[in-house]
């Protein structure tokens, strides 16, 4: 009887987050977290094995490859704000169960429909788990301090997962057949899945009305409008076309409505008012600038690595790998430079030092210099892991702990979005420096140019059926051209960072503690001193 009662009380310390207990519950949400991190980015190097296999088309292609960010981002409010009302740790849970199911049917898809299915259920999986993991780490957490490191590890974690997937899915094509990307999934929820239903604490937020469901669906198709027609302007499509311009507006006037509805209920799903925070708002903000200025620059990055310096995915991926270190060091150490800094100070920096990573990597030309991109990476990866880990800790503390989901799925919504952006304005920029010094490369004929104009990897393909001076000629100036607008957008990256630490400026210059005076920074205690002892 009293081994019962005495496992009847560590488990209750265990769920209020007691002890050790709370780090236990870390260790189970940063797995969930490395788990959707990875499924993000595995599928991209068995692209050619799905499409030798399934033999889709370039619509279902598309489709193959957008639906989960698509789906993910959609569902993002819907899942956090719906995880406030019936409980963070039931979504999770049931998110796993989703995420288990979705693979298995991705990994034995017989055709490209069904793999699309497949990946907009991994989506929605993902969508229930990415906001519950920081809901329940903000419960678990309720010190700020310790909740900064917990935060710190589970950026981390992200870090990781995205270098992982595609190391992992190029070691697992070498074995076996593309499938096995979403098969090794199952194991791990097969574990997570009891482990978490054990170890983690349910919480809730307010339970006064009831769930918007109206207002949950606008704000759903209200997003999926526009990250799909921010992901095809960022593909080229260009805004004339019905396809692109169509449902972005779609989205924005959803979106709006959403807003207008919510600003009229007494019960709003997602409460207006954390925005009204100088903190909250300018956290998102920094998070969607952040995003916006780096993500369209590392897809042009990996481009640049392959293609100007002909280094194999693997290759690639490797030289790579210093920036995830940087990233994984900045997150760890977190927690320390946030508290003797202050929010204001340290995403101002992290901006700051990401710009000028991304002025050092300038030196980027026709030639590989390995010492140049190692140093350039890992600036690279502390600056953006500062900016991002100051961000997402200043928007979850000022978030009311009863809308802890809510705040999670914003700022994971802000990511995605900033994401998107970046990808169509970086693109773009990236295209208009490209395409011009290709409209007239001597011997070449026009049809020839026009089509090497649209990227890099057509170029070359181009230049290969040429052959000969003409091919040879076109071949360098494609080269040339790709390099300059590289550094054209690098420069567009840079004063975008800059904006941001601009407005990073308005967060909160200290650390202000649950319980505690806000914590002074040395050179505010100096002052302190000088003026007691006066």
């Amino acid at each position: 009887m009293s081994g019962t009662t005495a496992a009847a009380v560590r488990l209750r310390r265990l769920q209020t987050g007691a002890g050790a207990g709370r780090w236990v519950v870390l260790v189970v949400l940063c797995v969930s977290l490395l788990l959707v991190a990875v499924d993000a980015t595995v599928l991209h190097v068995a692209v050619p094995a799905v499409t030798e296999d399934l033999r889709p088309g370039a619509v279902e292609l598309l489709w193959i490859v957008d639906t989960y960010p698509l789906v993910c981002a959609a569902l993002l409010i819907l899942f956090g704000t719906l995880g406030d009302r019936v409980g963070r740790r039931r979504i999770l849970l049931l998110g796993y169960g989703l995420f288990g199911v979705a693979s298995a049917l991705a990994a034995f898809a017989p055709d490209a429909r069904t793999l699309v299915l497949a990946r907009a259920l991994l989506g929605a999986g993902g969508a229930m788990i990415m906001p519950a993991t920081l809901s329940i780490l903000r419960h678990v957490f309720p010190d700020r301090r310790e909740r900064a490191l917990a935060i710190g590890v589970w950026s981390a974690v992200a870090a990781v997962g995205a270098a992982v997937g595609p190391l992992l899915g190029g070691f697992l094509l070498e074995h076996f057949w593309w499938g096995s990307v979403f098969l090794v999934n199952i194991p791990l929820m097969l574990v997570t899945l009891p482990v978490a239903r054990l170890l983690l604490p349910e919480s809730t937020g307010e339970q006064d009305g009831p769930w918007d469901v109206t207002g949950a669906v606008l704000a759903a198709l209200g997003l999926f409008g526009v990250v799909l027609g921010v992901k095809r302007l960022g593909a080229g499509e260009g805004a004339p076309g019905v396809f692109t311009l169509g449902p972005l507006l779609v989205g924005l006037v959803l979106l709006a409505v959403f807003v207008r509805r919510q600003r009229r209920r007494t019960h709003p799903l997602v409460d207006l008012s954390m925005f009204a925070r100088p903190a909250f708002s300018t956290a998102v903000g920094c998070i969607v600038l952040a995003m916006l200025a780096l993500v369209g620059l590392e897809l042009i990055a990996a481009q640049y690595l392959q293609l100007v310096l002909g280094l194999s995915p693997l290759q690639t991926g490797l030289r790579l790998l210093p920036l995830t270190f940087a990233a994984m060091a900045a997150g760890l150490a977190g927690a320390r430079v946030l508290r003797r800094f202050g929010p204001r100070h340290m995403v101002c920096a992290g901006f700051c030092v990401t710009a000028v990573a991304v002025l050092v990597l300038t030196g980027m030309g026709g030639q590989d210099d390995a010492g140049l991109l190692l140093f350039g990476f890992v600036l690279l990866g502390l600056g953006l892991e500062t900016t991002l880990f100051g961000a997402y800790e200043s928007m979850l503390s000022e978030a009311p702990p009863a809308q802890a989901g809510t705040a999670a799925a914003v700022g994971e919504t802000s990511y995605q979005l900033g994401a998107g952006l970046g990808i169509a304005l970086l693109g773009t920029v990236m295209n208009a420096a490209y395409a011009p010094a290709l409209a007239r490369v001597p011997g070449v004929p026009a049809g020839a140019s026009a089509a090497a104009e649209h990227s890099l990897g057509e170029a070359y393909d181009v230049a290969a059926r040429l052959g000969g001076p003409a091919g040879h000629a076109l071949r360098h100036a494609a080269r040339d051209s790709f390099v300059h607008g590289l550094h054209v957008t690098l420069l567009v990256s840079a004063g975008l960072l800059v904006l941001g630490a601009v407005m990073a400026l308005r967060l909160p210059r200290v650390m202000q503690c649950e319980g505690e005076e806000a914590v002074e920074l040395p050179a505010q205690r100096e002052v302190e001193r000088a003026r007691v002892s006066a």
